[in-house]
């Protein structure tokens, strides 16, 4: 590509670029040169203005063992009170935090003070099945409310979660329950997509009876389907018998800020699946920050990261981002062609969002949805 000729730069409206939070090129620069000239500084700095400490720490940055870096070493934390209680002090408890639009379009809100308290029921339940700090726990589950207050709960309780893409097979699964030494599976009897029921439960089975999973002592089922499906006594419960009776406070285990917050693998398509251990403050605070930054969440926005939970996307910019800001979201469980191709701008339209946040490849299926004439939703363009 020449270069003879740079491409314009086009200024966004002034007014605009004002109330944005980093508001124009000026504010831009002067953060790369606090960046350049005193990145411990900077970066201390973005950590103690977006999150909780529940123990402030002293050190930014420990080198000595370099490249094995630590971030804020000293200091304790939680995600989930960052994420929920923080939220409700401010006076946020009563903000949706979750507006979620099931694969048949019915759409439930869930506020910050209820999204608290079921993270607290499911975090219970785990207590009372031994899971504490430091254990394993595989999430293997559908987009819904109780995947991400799942995952919140773990993080409340110290333990942490790797979460598997609904979409992978039983061998998948079953790898990633020997390698995490998982101690408890959350999982649903079905997932819906597309108007059809996928088994999860089953697949779950499957991958238990392969070998290799005898960490696994527990197995909490969601109820998505109603539909039948078998239980091994003695391991499978379901979790509205568990949660349901449980408290609906929980008290925070503070955790150092290198203390691992999940475990994601990779996909495993040039090889075996590699997991990657994300710790608690520096993620937490990245999530915040490129949500701050790059989305320019504000209060009164209605944002929707169209990803799984089940990828790292979907772990930082719906089960941890938008919550560390105080921001309504969207979680949609389905895909993007079904009733039509026009699924995604209706619910753009019904919901009010303001912020999209998708991938190329959905794009290009609806691209191709509309070359093929598919129906779309009369009002999308």
């Amino acid at each position: 590509m020449s270069h003879d000729h740079p491409l314009p730069v086009i200024a966004p409206p002034a007014a605009f670029a004002k109330q944005a939070a980093v508001s124009g090129m000026d504010a831009y620069h002067a953060l790369v040169k606090h960046a350049d000239e005193d990145y411990e500084g900077f970066w201390a700095t973005q950590a103690k203005r977006l999150l909780h400490w529940q123990t402030p720490f002293t050190q930014t940055l420990n080198a000595t063992n370099a490249p094995f870096f630590t971030w804020f070493e000293d200091g304790k934390l939680n995600a989930s009170y960052n994420c929920l209680d923080r939220n409700i002090e401010r006076g946020l408890g009563d903000k949706t935090a979750i507006i979620f639009e099931a694969d048949g379009g019915e759409v439930t809100r869930t506020t910050y003070s209820q999204l608290l308290s079921r993270t607290c029921q499911i975090a219970n339940a785990m207590k009372s099945l031994g899971v504490g700090k430091g254990d394993r726990v595989i999430i293997y589950i559908s987009m819904s409310v109780d995947g991400v207050a799942a995952m919140q709960a773990c993080a409340r309780i110290g333990a942490t979660h790797s979460v598997v893409f609904g979409g992978f097979s039983a061998q998948s699964l079953r790898d990633r329950i020997e390698d995490t030494g998982a101690k408890l599976v959350i999982t649903a009897d079905h997932q819906l997509r597309g108007g059809k029921q996928l088994p999860l439960k089953s697949i779950v089975d499957e991958a238990l009876g392969l070998g290799g999973c005898d960490s696994v002592k527990h197995v909490l089922v969601a109820k998505r389907s109603g539909a039948e499906v078998a239980m091994h006594a003695g391991r499978d419960l379901w979790l509205s018998d568990v949660a349901d009776k449980q408290p609906t406070t929980c008290n925070p285990e503070w955790v150092e800020a290198e203390h691992p917050l999940f475990l994601l693998y990779t996909s495993g398509s040039t090889g075996k699946p590699k997991g990657v251990q994300h710790s608690t403050g520096g993620y937490l605070m990245h999530a915040a920050l490129t949500t701050e930054w790059t989305f320019d969440l504000k209060h009164d926005d209605v944002f929707w990261c169209t990803a799984d939970i089940g990828w790292v996307t979907g772990h930082t910019y719906i089960a941890y981002g938008p919550l560390a800001l105080g921001g309504t979201q969207i979680v949609f469980e389905g895909v993007p062609t079904y009733p039509d191709a026009g699924r995604f701008w209706k619910m753009i339209q019904d919901h009010k969002v303001s912020i999209f946040y998708t991938a190329p490849t959905a794009i290009r299926s609806l691209i191709k949805a509309a070359e093929g004439n598919e129906a779309v939703h009369p009002g999308a363009l």
